[in-house]
């Protein structure tokens, strides 16, 4: 299987028709969920992701393993509105690079839901932790809190010694409500709920550490909530930056 870049071209006003009809459109307007259904829907354990949804005008691009052809059949099989919401008649996806070199300088943009695990099991806003740890921080600001964030996204970036953060910046934050489903309940349904966290977007540089455990962060995404369009690293050339 080859990596790919996938990009698909949503139909605004039938994504969002499908997502009010199927209950799956966030108090904020994020389709996050929605997208992750239709996705779902269409390729089933295939759905391309992590992915992100650039609006109208920039469509949807994602990460798959699987080839044109394959996409192209399981994209012949849905129904029409669910073609019309995603833009299917458009699919289309090139093979993306996914062998690295060591010291390799890239330049990124990244959306993130900068959230923690915390003790009792919840996610919370890694600002938030941080400023029950040192409580100087909560006054800090938006500047105060892109420095937390930026620590947090070194820190993803970290493992397994994948890249390291050469400069960033914070290009977009605000708090979003998210639709989310919880566990079934007693009629076999699961209840949809909203849940306010972080939406920030970085852009900057970083340097490949380990090519190997690069190449899996590009492809699994960068921090939660990855299959409901946060985490897709987005690549350029450095002297594009």
């Amino acid at each position: 299987m080859t990596f790919q870049l996938l990009r698909l071209q949503p139909d605004a006003k039938a994504l969002a028709a499908c997502a009010i009809r199927r209950r799956e459109s966030s108090p904020d307007g994020d389709y996050g969920y929605a997208l992750h259904s239709l996705l779902r829907e269409v390729f089933g354990e295939q759905a391309p992701k992590p992915f992100r949804y650039m609006g109208n005008k920039q469509g949807l691009l994602a990460y798959t393993l699987e080839n044109l052809e394959t996409l192209r059949h399981h994209a012949s099989l849905a129904t029409p509105d669910v073609a019309r919401a995603l833009g299917l008649d458009a699919l289309d996806a090139r093979p993306f690079p996914s062998i690295w070199k060591e010291g390799q300088a890239l330049g990124f943009e990244v959306r993130v839901r900068p959230v923690i695990r915390a003790k009792d099991g919840r996610e919370r806003d890694a600002f938030l932790h941080a400023a029950d740890a040192i409580p100087a921080a909560a006054g800090g600001g938006l500047a105060q809190r892109a420095m937390i964030y930026s620590d947090w996204l070194a820190k993803q970036f970290a493992v397994d010694g994948a890249a390291q953060i050469i400069q960033a910046q914070m290009d977009e934050f605000r708090l979003t409500r998210v639709l989310r489903k919880a566990n079934t309940g007693e009629n076999g349904k699961r209840k949809s709920h909203a849940v306010t966290g972080p939406d920030s977007v970085f852009k900057g540089q970083l340097q490949v550490g380990n090519p190997e455990a690069f190449a899996r962060l590009l492809a699994r995404g960068v921090g939660r909530h990855r299959a409901f369009g946060f985490g897709m690293l987005l690549l350029r050339p450095a002297s594009s930056c």
